[in-house]
């Protein structure tokens, strides 16, 4: 049987995924959901709420931005001089993405300045103000050649505790997701997960129930034949697939 022609030049677009974890001391819980089967990048799959960065989140202005040692070494590496903002675009990506698929609200109560994007009207109906503070930069990854979409994806950690609201509340949540639920974590690879969701699970699963901002962030990525694993800012070792 023929394999169908792959892309082979598809822009790398940068990306937002948030991990948000409950009861981290007792019994862990990450949220996740489900993905389109008509969905054209990782149809079917179970997921954590992201997105890509989009234009208008470098004008978003935060509440309080990452703590400083999380975005110094989100601005590690940078592909290109466009990322230059990405330290404040990538977490405000996470808050805006969060909300549009989950309906939950990571900000602080305050009012908008100036003409409320629609992007942030619901949320901003609420009384919030977007707030990144409590996102913790813990893993990196660039889709592999070959996908329809290629994103370079920062996941962020963030304790639910920090969310404003009922945890349990998904009424506000686009479609893009499905089957949006609290997983608890030691159950969560009993699910259809992307490979690279598996290798973020290990590395909650080893870091939890510390959510301090690491010290260091691994950093996967590959080629044709090879798959690259690092640190920030470390150098990569290879490893045959």
């Amino acid at each position: 049987m023929t394999k169908p022609d792959l892309p082979t030049d598809v822009p790398i677009r940068d990306a937002a995924t948030v991990i948000v974890v409950r009861d981290c001391d007792t019994a862990p819980k990450i949220l996740m959901g489900q993905r389109g089967a008509k969905a054209a990048f990782m149809p079917n799959k179970f997921v954590f709420p992201g997105g890509a960065v989009d234009s208008g989140d470098y004008d978003i202005a935060l509440a309080r931005g990452l703590p400083d040692s999380c975005a110094e070494t989100l601005a590690q590496e940078l592909r290109d001089e466009t990322g230059a903002g990405l330290p404040v675009a990538a977490p405000v990506a996470a808050v805006r993405e969060l909300w549009e698929e989950t309906g939950l609200v990571l900000g602080t109560a305050g009012a908008w300045q100036g003409e409320v994007p629609t992007d942030w009207q619901g949320f901003a109906a609420r009384g919030y103000v977007p707030d990144a503070s409590a996102l913790r930069f813990v893993f990196r990854a660039i889709t592999p050649p070959g996908r329809p979409r290629r994103f370079d994806a920062r996941f962020f950690l963030l304790d639910a505790k920090h969310i404003a609201g009922d945890l349990d509340d998904f009424s506000a949540a686009c479609d893009e997701l499905s089957h949006l639920q609290w997983v608890e974590l030691a159950e969560a690879r009993k699910f259809d997960l992307p490979f690279i969701t598996e290798v973020v699970l290990a590395e909650v699963t080893g870091r939890l129930p510390d959510l301090a901002p690491p010290k260091s962030v691994p950093f996967f990525h590959s080629g044709a034949e090879t798959m690259l694993f690092g640190k920030l800012k470390g150098h990569a070792q290879g490893v045959a697939d």
